[in-house]
């Protein structure tokens, strides 16, 4: 049987969620189908990040992260302390070991204060050891408004706010085929065809190919990254008190492996970035001839590989060795050992990568035929879910094949 729809959101993640409870609440008696191909809603990129509410400290004033992760986080809040979810807000050390990121650590609270970011406060070395006693560094920015949460559980949330609007959300759904008609778009997903007036595409690992099929072009080519976490044995003995971070490398859009306290009590370390060899490739030994293809004939990624060989070697030698994992974290707590690790989960980032091998660092939203694209929304796209819902639905009730 064919169904039929307003709009079909592709993906069951946090940003597709958020986009389409945002539609409903603007426009109700919209019909409005979530079609996720996993099990579970937040079954990719949502289900396996490090919880963190972002403050927007680091990212470049006026960017699309910058506005939107404040404005997320203050609205993420709002909703948290309204449906009663749990959530703390311990703050964050943003911690420089070596004089070189002196400078950068300056330009992060900078950034920080351009963007609106309040509390942030410059530590010194004696001030870090008062607030973390195991952790050390020359000085730190401490960003108390930085908060953990369990983004699945938000997922779960929104979407039972998406089926109390009338909306309906489909799990086991994967999409097979999609192909614009001339009044909308018709897709094939496992269970059934639905055919939708607009389709929303927030497929993650998957939105370049998805944009594709719609007939857009995406500029982009997602390419996956695995980040690895460890946990620390004997949480209570650390007594942290605070998330804390490295300085990043301003020309990555990675923040570095950090120390990141959970809701239950323990404490993870990491993510690491390290290539994927296929966009499911949750372990090492995984990997994708499909994936491995479309990466080996896209321009970016060998121009990428050349200017970050080293980098990427680095990652894969920390991957493989414990031992070199924990000495960067002795970095800022230097009395972590190996057997103070045990291997943890695992994520994959969906990063896109333009045909000049630059990694996008930015949201970066397509139009197509019938259909609106998300094609890069890394961190911190879950603390910007909210916000960043509202610019997709605005976008596609003005989109240019008419609005709904």
């Amino acid at each position: 049987m064919t169904e039929r729809t307003d709009v079909a959101v592709v993906g069951g993640g946090i940003v597709g969620l958020a986009s389409a409870r945002a539609l409903l609440r603007a426009r109700p008696g919209l019909h409005v189908v979530v079609l996720e191909r996993g099990n579970a809603i937040a079954h990719g990129q949502t289900g396996h990040n490090s919880g963190v509410i972002h403050s927007g400290a680091y990212y470049r004033p006026g960017s699309a992260k910058a506005r939107l992760c404040v404005d997320g986080r203050r609205r993420l809040l709002d909703y948290l302390s309204t449906k009663g979810l749990e959530h703390r807000i311990p703050g964050k050390l943003i911690i420089a070991t070596r004089p070189d990121q002196l400078a950068r650590l300056r330009t992060i609270g900078e950034r920080a204060a351009a963007n609106g970011v309040e509390g942030v406060r410059w530590r010194s070395a004696e001030e870090i050891r008062a607030l973390e006693p195991r952790a050390c560094g020359l000085a730190a920015l401490e960003v108390p408004g930085t908060g953990i949460v369990d983004y699945a559980a938000v997922a779960r949330s929104y979407a039972r706010d998406i089926e109390d609007l009338g909306g309906t959300v489909r799990t086991r759904s994967e999409l097979l085929r999609a192909s614009v008609t001339s009044d909308g778009v018709e897709i094939e997903h496992r269970g059934g065809i639905l055919e939708a007036r607009m389709l929303v595409g927030c497929a993650g690992i998957e939105a370049d190919r998805l944009a594709r099929c719609c007939g857009a072009d995406p500029t982009v080519q997602i390419v996956p990254f695995r980040g690895e976490y460890y946990s620390l044995r004997d949480p209570d003995r650390w007594g942290l008190n605070h998330l804390l971070y490295p300085v990043p490398d301003p020309a990555l859009p990675f923040l570095g492996v950090h120390v990141t306290l959970t809701l239950h009590r323990g404490i993870e370390a990491g993510p690491n970035a390290v290539l994927a060899l296929g966009r499911q490739a949750y372990r090492r030994h995984e990997f994708s001839v499909r994936d491995l293809a479309t990466l080996a004939l896209h321009p970016g990624s060998w121009a990428l590989a050349r200017r970050w060989a080293r980098t990427g070697l680095y990652e894969e030698l920390r991957s493989l060795s414990r031992s070199i994992y924990a000495r960067d974290l002795r970095a800022m707590v230097p009395s972590i050992t190996d057997e103070d690790l045990r291997p943890g989960g695992a994520g994959i980032r969906a990063q896109a990568v333009d045909r000049a091998g630059r990694l996008v660092d930015d949201f970066v939203l397509i139009d197509g035929p019938r259909s609106l694209h998300v094609v890069n929304a890394p961190s911190p796209a879950a603390t910007s879910a909210l916000a960043l819902g509202d610019v997709i639905r605005d976008r596609l009730l003005h989109h240019r094949d008419g609005a709904l």
